[in-house]
């Protein structure tokens, strides 16, 4: 397959650029819709108990609150004429809204529950309908509606879908500051990284057509699914960065084989077929570890997978076609352009990395065991992680929505947008619901307890507040069950848990913000052990049928799962436990769950990247008849510096995240770009040619009957193409 994709490259590159030209047009003018079809959120389990009361409230009494309007007057306080008023616009607009519902302010059927403590500010709750697309874009408008400064009343916006806006806008912002960071480091680091300035340029190519299509993909899966806007992230950082990748692999193999004599359609070939082999693995165990992705039920989880796997398999498909036909065109000039000095970074083997093996091959234990104890440091901070969701607290605190969610901690006395909402799945009878309420009101942090039966504080009935009729129907009955404890805290998770078990007259279900933590952290868990297992799995599958080999597979795991602990440990270190926040801007809080998990499958996939980079070189020096030893050397001679420059440039790609001003943008940018560091120098540099130096001839083991099935299904790098094929 692979000499036929070179043969035809050496004969028809002018039709296979030109065709690569009419693609690129038509994925650009599909791809730059997809931002219409983008939604942010989709951090919940729809088939969770929180999504389904969710959804029975929003048909049954109106929806959830889930956007807070907070209204300050400078003179006079709520029952100024002016606040007065504009209290009172709002809340008869927002009530004539068709999207809007479960409408309640301080100046109509709220009271004094919706009056700070000190008498200054009032609040508009109401709940947008439609999910998360619909309520993204409507909240937008409501907010530029009804938000700002007038006449001396200010409104600020806060809620679920608030926070989401302010999120959506500020990555939106951070992305453009970090490409605006990233793309001018990246394009001065390729051209010394090739010596020439023509030769750089392929990289990029590879990167536009990835990025292009991919978007193009995110369009069409955005009009019949919901995808994470955020993809958008994974979208350009990972098309740069394995163009880069590969665009280095591909013109420094090419310019080997023009060094060793090849003329250009035997150097093509002899690239497709070597390189383009190594491509097509590493593209594949990158895949399987996103692929992982597809178990969760969040969208915004499987959104990364769409998206990643779509870069991956369009990076790897216009490496494998596109460039090769780039280079039969140029042939000798790919080295126009050329820096002075730069013959050096030209050559396909670096002295530094060769010495490196040499050593570490010497002397195993003294170079590795440091080295293995410095990472194991790193990742002690693990022992104590524990996880959480993204709330307002990942804005910064300049944020509105952050400071309106701090507001109602501070200011009100009950923060019934941070409640426990219960919700029956049929009609109650009274004699039964006031029993129920009286249990939940006397559970530990439980302020009061809202029904359409009254209102009850610790176990005793208060008359029922304003609107405690609209909580009951004959087919289900609503319970607000309100708290005074820090939102999504460990006592937040621990008093869902105890209403959930409270016995309950007929069926009920609990939702609510900390509820829905609850059952994230509950759906990813359930579903982390068997995502691990696929990738063990699929990568071990991939490493075999790449090496013939079944010890190479299970010493790459071993030592990406060093790698991938190490730097999650730095990232609990810093984002958990608070350290750099100053320096960084964020609050310190739980890691966010999916996040660290998104986190998890993307470095594992391009650690394997690195993985199969080096060993292709190690496995052609050993099938031609290298000892192990020359094999380790050789090879991490010709691939150490390709190597450490494509994971360089790609963490420069992560890196510019950490310029964000939302923390798991943050975490996820530096964590992504430490690992893939501490990977590509000091695992692929250090602990693989020490581990290959103990395993010996070992690390080549199999049993009889694995070797057969290799050479069956199997490939060899070190493969020979057919004769040529006439041009």
């Amino acid at each position: 397959m692979l000499l036929r994709i070179a043969n035809l490259a050496v004969r028809r590159a002018k039709l296979l650029t030109a065709l690569s030209v009419v693609a690129v047009v038509a994925m650009a003018a599909i791809g730059f819709g997809a931002f219409g079809k983008l939604a942010s959120g989709g951090f919940d389990d729809p088939g969770a108990p929180s999504s389904k009361a969710a959804d029975l409230i929003e048909e049954r009494f109106g929806g959830d609150t889930n956007l807070v309007l907070l209204v300050r007057s400078a003179d006079g306080g709520p029952d100024s004429p002016a606040a007065k008023a504009r209290g009172e616009a709002i809340t008869t607009g927002l009530k004539d809204e068709a999207t809007v519902g479960g409408v309640m302010s301080y100046w109509d059927r709220g009271g004094d529950a919706l009056l700070s403590r000190d008498g200054t500010q009032a609040l508009v709750l109401a709940h947008i309908k439609g999910g998360d697309k619909v309520e993204d874009d409507r909240a937008k408008e409501l907010i530029d509606e009804y938000g700002g400064e007038r006449d001396g009343v200010t409104v600020e916006a806060g809620g679920t879908t608030a926070v989401s806006n302010d999120i959506s806008s500020q990555v939106g912002k951070d992305l453009a500051i970090a490409e605006m960071i990233a793309v001018p480091i990246t394009l001065i680091l390729l051209v010394l990284a090739f010596g020439s300035l023509i030769a750089a340029l392929l990289p990029l190519v590879i990167g536009l057509i990835a990025i292009l299509g991919t978007f193009a993909e995110l369009y069409l899966l955005g009009s019949v699914t919901d995808v994470s806007v955020f993809s958008v992230n994974l979208t350009t950082a990972l098309g740069l960065g394995l163009g880069i990748d590969y665009g280095l692999l591909l013109v420094s193999r090419f310019r080997e084989q023009l060094a060793h004599g090849d003329d250009i359609p035997e150097a093509i070939r002899r690239t497709v077929t070597t390189a383009g082999r190594t491509i097509a693995f590493s593209s594949a165990t990158i895949i399987a570890a996103l692929s992982a992705l597809l178990l969760f039920p969040m969208f915004f989880l499987r959104s990364f997978a769409y998206a990643g796997i779509g870069v991956v398999a369009i990076a790897a498909i216009s490496s494998l076609i596109v460039v090769p036909a780039l280079l039969v065109l140029l042939g000798h000039r790919v080295n126009k352009g050329r820096l002075p000095g730069a013959r050096a970074v030209r050559r396909p083997d670096s002295a530094f990395w060769g010495r490196l093996a040499a050593t570490v091959m010497r002397r195993p234990a003294l170079t590795a065991l440091p080295v293995l104890a410095v990472l194991l440091v790193a990742a002690s901070p693990l022992l104590g992680v524990t996880f959480g969701t993204p709330d307002e607290r990942v804005l910064p605190e300049s944020a509105e929505s952050r400071q309106v969610a701090t507001a109602m901690r501070a200011d009100f006395a009950a923060n019934d947008n941070a409640s426990i909402q219960v919700v029956s799945t049929a009609g109650v009878p009274k004699g039964e619901l006031a029993p129920y309420a009286e249990k939940l009101s006397r559970l530990p942090g439980v302020v009061q307890v809202n029904a359409s039966s009254g209102t009850y504080r610790d176990g005793t009935a208060q008359p029922a507040g304003p609107g405690a009729a609209a909580l009951g129907r004959p087919d289900a009955q609503r319970l607000t069950v309100v708290h005074d404890l820090s939102p999504r805290s460990g006592r937040a998770q621990d008093l869902v848990t105890a209403v959930r078990d409270v016995p309950a007259p007929g069926s009920v279900l609990v939702g609510g913000n900390d509820a829905r933590l609850v059952d994230s952290k509950d759906s990813i868990g359930s579903r982390l052990p068997m995502a691990i297992i696929w990738v063990s799995l699929t990568t071990f599958v991939l490493l075999f049928l790449f090496t013939g080999s079944v010890v190479q597979p299970l010493r790459a795991l071993l030592l990406n799962a060093v790698s991938l602990t190490a730097a999650m440990g730095v990232m609990v270190w810093i984002f958990q436990d608070g350290n750099l926040s100053g320096l960084l801007g964020f609050t310190a809080q739980p890691m966010d769950t999916a996040m660290t998990v998104l986190m998890f499958c993307i470095v594992f996939g391009l650690s394997m990247d690195y993985e199969v980079f080096l060993t292709s070189r190690i496995k052609e020096l050993h099938d031609a008849g290298a000892e192990p030893a020359e094999a380790v050397t050789k090879g991490l001679s010709r691939t150490g510096r390709i190597v450490t420059m494509a994971a360089g440039l790609l963490a420069v790609s992560f890196f510019a995240f950490g310029t964000s001003s939302v923390s798991f943008m943050q975490m996820f940018g530096l964590g992504s770009g430490l690992a893939i560091l501490i990977d590509a120098v000091a695992v692929r540099g250090v602990l693989v040619p020490a581990a290959m130096r103990v395993l010996g001839r070992t690390a080549w083991y199999a049993p009889a009957w694995l070797r057969r099935v290799h050479g069956r299904v199997g490939v060899s790098e070190s493969e020979e193409p057919k004769a040529p094929v006439n041009a």
